[in-house]
C-alpha cells in the first residue's frame, strides 16, 4: 500500500516516514500544500496524511481542490488544530478521519489500515482467500492458521491483490502502491516478487491476466 505524507515539520515527517515504511508502507512525501496537491492530483495512493498548517498552500484548500476534481482516495488530518470548527471545517473538505497532535504513531497506522480497508470495501478485520488470511488491523498474514514471513515488498505486493481479491490489479497500479515515488524499478522487479510469492502462499494462486495484469485466488485445498 502506497500513502502520501503532506507535513512541513522535518522532525516530525521524519518520525512518521521511518514507522510508516517500517510497517511495510511505502511512501511519498512532500513538504506544502502546492506539491502536496500536485502528487494528489497525478498519482496513486491508498490512503492521505494531510496537515492543515502548511506553506503555499493549507490543507484544507488542497483537500476541496482534490475533492472538486473527482479525487476519492481517503485522507487523513494531521494537525493540531482541536478546535470544533476546524474539524467541521475538515470534514466538510472531505476528510476521512481527523487525528489531532500530540498522537501516537501507532494510532495513525491503525487508522490508516482502517481506512484503507473500507475503501476497497471491505467490512471486517478479517480478509480471507482460501488458506491465506489478512488481518487488516493488525498488518498481518496467516496461511492455514500460521503466520506467513514475507518481506516489506512482498507484503506490500499481498496486501495489495488480496485487498483487491475480486479483481484484477493492473500491473502499472501495482507498481506505484509497492514503491516509494523515488525508487528505481527493474522492469522484471514484480514479476520476480511475484514468483517468491507464489511459493510461499500456494495453494493460494496469484494468476497473471494478458494485457490487465494480476489476480489473488483461492486455489483448490490439496
Amino acid at each position: 500500500m502506497k500513502l502520501l505524507l503532506v507535513e512541513d515539520d522535518a522532525a516530525l515527517a521524519a518520525e512518521i516516514a521511518k514507522t510508516l515504511r517500517a510497517e511495510n508502507f511505502a511512501l511519498d512525501h512532500a513538504v506544502n500544500g502546492e506539491d502536496g496537491q500536485h502528487l494528489g492530483e497525478t498519482e496513486t495512493y491508498d490512503a492521505v496524511v494531510l496537515d492543515l498548517g502548511l506553506p503555499k498552500r493549507d490543507g484544507v484548500s488542497v483537500l476541496q481542490a482534490w475533492r472538486a476534481a473527482g479525487r476519492t482516495v481517503p485522507v487523513l488530518i494531521l494537525t493540531a488544530r482541536d478546535g470544533w470548527s476546524d474539524k467541521v471545517a475538515g470534514f466538510k473538505a472531505g476528510a476521512d478521519d481527523y487525528l489531532v497532535k500530540p498522537f501516537r504513531v501507532e494510532e495513525l497506522v491503525i487508522r490508516l489500515r482502517a481506512l484503507v480497508r473500507r475503501a476497497s470495501a471491505h467490512g471486517a478485520n478479517r480478509i480471507v482467500c482460501g488458506p491465506l488470511t489478512y488481518d487488516a488491523g493488525l498488518g498481518t498474514f496467516e496461511r492455514d492458521g500460521l503466520p506467513l514471513k514475507l518481506t516489506g515488498l512482498e507484503w506490500r505486493v499481498l496486501s495489495c491483490l488480496i485487498l483487491r481479491k475480486d479483481g484484477v490489479v493492473p500491473r502499472g497500479q501495482l507498481i506505484e502502491r509497492v514503491y516509494d515515488g523515488d525508487a528505481e524499478v527493474d522492469s522484471n522487479s514484480v514479476e520476480v516478487i511475484i514468483t517468491r510469492l507464489r511459493r510461499k502462499i500456494a495453494p493460494a494462486r496469484i494468476e497473471g491476466v494478458r494485457g490487465h495484469g494480476y489476480q489473488l485466488v483461492p486455489g483448490e485445498a490439496a
